[in-house]
């Protein structure tokens, strides 16, 4: 066993120690406002967490690709089952109390699904994308891998939650991407979801519909695909305002937040307009450790999960977020490193999905505290206070850290060759 230990991927060990007891201080920052809450002795149940997850990871590193490939369906099933049990007992939390997100027993909230559910699919399509003999070539063939990302997310934004949606989406493409496929073939597969999104604008629907149909002539894709491409950018068009009468009344009022957080700065515009603030005011340095004053002061909403990145840049200024996001690429180069190097298409796309989920957070969180991205409330990996997301970080973490042992005992074999 120590021999393994010693055989760890030591950059990915490394990287991943210290976002996490970088994500600890700042969570522990996170409580020491000037009147008393919750939130300050919640960094004792982080650490608790974070002994579960080593624990998790540990056992994880012991089990074989595999082992895990045979297991993936029962995996990808309890997941399903699991988000449709979340539809008709789960309850809700902080802004986003009237969703059905959380599964509870007495009162007491002890997971999301639909963080267990983006590591299936990961393995799901692993699993799939692996089996192909080629890679995705047409629209047909990227129906089974469709699915396997569309039905979860579906069942997620029935919840509502749009932002573990997305997520899924991301993972889907991350995925086909490094399978194979031809970005001109991801770009016509994306296309319904931007006309969706450019629907709103009369004038950019249709600038994208005579650029799309100019893309369809010099790639020249079968002529059913041709068609299908089409016809879904238009419903796209047709389906705009509905899919946006959906959406429940604070999706709606954070996305024209995103949009101009001064048309309403004292309710969905306070949120980005106070973490804005915070990250502005910490400078080159930093107000100092726990000394933040719009933290300290409450101004900075759920700042000890969707908002704990705004802490490090009003505490420890440019510096430490330069040294935050530093660290989350050297994480990020790591796995890639090891999905590179996999032995097999199956550990190899594994590792590159994890990789994947974890820049969608990344992005997305950061993003979302300076307005470059709307607030979808998912959490920052290693930072943001839970459980359920943390664990889920950490069985990638420990996946990849089989793989990556894997390929170095390969290696060993062939040197002795």
């Amino acid at each position: 066993m120590l021999s393994r230990v010693r055989q760890l991927d030591k950059a990915l060990v490394i990287s991943v120690a210290a976002l996490a007891l970088f994500g600890l201080a700042t969570l522990y920052s996170a409580g020491q406002t000037d009147v008393p809450t919750f939130v300050a002795t919640i960094w004792h149940r982080q650490l608790v967490w974070l002994g579960l997850s080593l624990i998790v990871a540990g056992l994880t590193f012991r089990t074989s690709p595999r082992m895990l490939e045979w297991a993936t369906p029962f995996v990808y099933g309890i997941a399903l089952f699991l988000l449709v049990l979340t539809l008709f007992i789960g309850t809700g939390a902080g802004t986003a109390a009237g969703s059905k997100s959380w599964l509870a027993i007495g009162g007491h909230r002890f997971g999301q699904p639909a963080e267990l559910a983006k590591l299936a699919v990961i393995l799901m399509l692993s699993r799939h994308l692996a089996a192909m003999r080629e890679p995705p070539a047409t629209l047909r063939d990227l129906i089974i891998p469709g699915l396997i990302a569309g039905i979860p997310c579906l069942l997620v934004l029935k919840q509502p939650d749009l932002g573990s949606a997305i997520v899924f989406l991301a993972i889907l493409f991350f995925m086909l991407f490094w399978a194979g496929t031809k970005p001109s073939l991801l770009l016509l597969a994306a296309s319904p979801v931007i006309g969706l999104t450019l629907a709103f604008s009369t004038v950019a629907w249709g600038v994208w519909i005579a650029t799309l149909a100019v893309l369809l002539l010099w790639w020249r894709p079968y002529v059913w695909e041709s068609i299908m491409i089409m016809a879904a950018n238009v419903m796209g068009g047709v389906l705009a305002i509905p899919f946006w009468n959906r959406l429940a009344p604070y999706q709606q009022n954070r996305l024209l937040a995103f949009l101009n957080p001064d048309v309403d700065p004292r309710a969905a515009g306070w949120h980005v307009i106070q973490s804005k603030v915070a990250v502005g005011s910490g400078g080159l340095l930093g107000k100092g450790f726990t000394e933040g004053t719009q933290k300290r002061l409450a101004f900075l909403p759920a700042q000890h999960t969707d908002f704990i990145f705004s802490i490090v840049g009003e505490e420890l200024g440019f510096v430490g977020v330069l040294v935050g996001l530093a660290l989350f690429a050297w994480m990020l180069f790591s796995l890639l490193r090891v999905a590179r190097k996999a032995t097999d298409p199956f550990s190899s796309l594994c590792v590159f999905g994890i990789a994947g989920l974890y820049f969608t957070h990344i992005v997305e969180n950061v993003g979302m505290t300076i307005n470059l991205m709307p607030i979808t409330g998912i959490p920052l990996p290693f930072f943001s206070y839970g459980g359920s997301f943390l664990l889920v970080c950490s069985l990638g973490v420990g996946i990849a850290l089989r793989v990556a042992w894997e390929s170095r005992q390969s290696g060993y074999a062939e040197l002795g060759q």
